[in-house]
């Protein structure tokens, strides 16, 4: 699903307007963006957490030549699931 279908969807089950609903995802997922690159977490209870979590320097392998490189630190954002959404998944 991507979020033209996901904005249809949610404007189908709410009887809002589809633009309405747009504009409602598009805060939705900046204020996301924006609290996590603060380096907080967003917890929305039943569904998940989304959390920026560091990763350490280290050493790969370019596959071309088999050369080592370095790979810098660096903050990634993570999701994990909550309860209800794992659960959710494990019944199918």
């Amino acid at each position: 699903m991507n979020k033209e279908e996901l904005v249809k969807e949610i404007a189908k089950k709410s009887k809002a307007s589809q633009k309405l609903v747009a504009s409602v995802v598009d805060a939705t997922v900046e204020s996301i963006e924006k609290t996590v690159s603060k380096g907080k977490k967003v917890t929305l209870v039943g569904f998940g957490t989304f959390m920026p979590r560091k990763r350490n320097a280290r050493t790969g392998r370019n596959p071309q030549t088999g050369a080592a490189i370095k790979i810098a630190a660096s903050t990634v954002p993570v999701f994990t699931a909550g309860k209800k959404f794992k659960e959710l998944l494990l019944k199918k």
